[in-house]
């Protein structure tokens, strides 16, 4: 019997039972369908948070503080005060950066509550100065930024991230009206556009300040020799191959300026690259999860096709016994219902394919609880659900096709 031949006997087969193959085909659709739709879903919040890790800027440093120790208690990384303005300013006029560092923007991180006429926000207060908007990639909607005179002169300005204008100011333009912040008035000199969130907060519930103005007003926080600190600097390179070099040049200086001879850094230097692979690692464990989740709908399908073959078996011993009479060998009887499992497990499959693509399509850009779901298909995960299916089909049909194939021709003609 050729191979065209058994697939249309197959398909006879298959078609005889309309309703119980179709049943049979749904478990597969459903598992395939979930496969699809639940991998999408891990692969768009894969695909968003290295979107919003890029939204900070590119080719990016992050040198932030070490950890603080109290006793034999040691503090979270960046909880030492040990980075100071004048770092920044040092690692800016350093003439070996210059040819690998695009800009530098240090950063005064704090939390305070924001005031506005009736309304009112707790909210991250950060002293920043002009080159922050370019190597962090913000722009602004209304109004200006920060300037070089306003840090110079400790100036009472803010700029507004979206969502904190949306609540200080719902309605209307901020530019040009008063917020307190601790007390403090405030002239609101522009408004952020909206950016998002990184999943390390978000990027538009923020208000910015000179960053002197936030060291001097706002934070009282200082380092071992009195100075006030900064919490972070980040550094703009030139492209990706800059970055191990200016790493080392910025170690290296920051180690002169510290005293530090014995090797343990009072700071820490981050890369963009780093933080992104980090965050995918972890998202990569609820894509698996996701994928393994739908894969028992997927086996529980794959049990369904089991049980129906040896139905089919069971019912065809007859029609098993007449063809071995006739010649058939053993090869081609279990040919046969294998052909017929994966069949139904490649039908399934691909309408499962569709099914599972149309319930991506629908739910992208829904929102649940707050959080906008993001779906995306890469080409591999059809193809990797289809043949999981026919490989389920060959699977679970292998043992019905070897009980009809094993069936003595004398003892099957005589099964009523």
């Amino acid at each position: 019997m050729n191979l065209a031949r058994t697939v249309r006997t197959a398909l006879t087969a298959l078609t005889t039972n309309k309703m119980r193959s179709s049943l049979t085909v749904l478990g597969i659709i459903i598992g395939v369908a979930a496969v699809i739709a639940l991998m999408s879903i891990g692969q768009g919040s894969q695909a968003a948070v290295t979107s919003n890790i890029e939204s900070l800027g590119t080719n990016l440093l992050f040198v932030r503080p070490g950890a603080s120790s109290t006793g034999v208690v040691r503090g979270a990384q960046g909880s030492a005060a040990t980075l100071t303005l004048a770092d920044a300013n040092a690692l800016a006029a350093d003439p070996n950066l210059a040819s690998s560092v695009v800009a530098l923007a240090p950063e005064v991180d704090s939390f305070a509550q924001v005031v506005a006429g009736s309304e009112n926000a707790r909210t991250q207060i950060i002293g920043v100065t002009p080159d922050y908007q370019s190597v962090r990639n913000y722009q602004v909607a209304d109004g200006a930024f920060i300037s070089n005179a306003q840090v110079e002169a400790n100036s009472m300005v803010a700029v507004l991230g979206s969502s904190v204008a949306e609540t200080l100011f719902p309605g209307t333009s901020p530019v040009g009206q008063y917020i307190m912040i601790n007390g403090l008035r405030f002239t609101v000199i522009g408004v952020l556009q909206t950016k998002g969130s990184t999943g390390l907060g978000s990027q538009d519930d923020v208000v910015m300040a000179p960053i002197t103005s936030v060291q001097y007003r706002l934070s009282s926080s200082r380092t071992a020799t009195g100075a006030r600190n900064v919490s972070s600097i980040s550094v703009q390179v030139v492209n990706a191959n800059q970055v191990n070099a200016a790493t080392q040049q910025i170690t290296s200086l920051l180690e002169q300026r510290h005293n530090i001879t014995n090797g343990q850094d009072d700071f820490t230097i981050t890369s963009q690259n780093s933080l992104i692979q980090s965050l995918q690692n972890s998202t990569q464990v609820w894509v698996i999860l996701l994928g393994a989740i739908a894969g028992i709908s997927l086996l529980v399908g794959g049990i369904g096709i089991m049980n129906i073959m040896l139905v089919s078996v069971t019912e065809r011993t007859r029609e098993i016994g007449i063809r071995k009479a006739l010649g058939a060998k053993r090869g081609n009887i279990l040919l046969q219902f294998l052909i017929e499992a994966a069949l139904m497990s490649l039908i399934g499959g691909a309408i499962g394919v569709l099914v599972g693509w149309g319930i991506s399509s629908l739910i992208s850009g829904v929102t649940v609880g707050g959080q906008t779901i993001h779906t995306v298909i890469s080409a591999d995960i059809p193809i990797l659900a289809v043949c999981v299916s026919a490989a389920i089909g060959i699977l679970f049909g292998l043992y019905p096709a070897y009980r009809a194939a094993r069936l003595k021709p004398i003892e099957a003609l005589r099964y009523e």
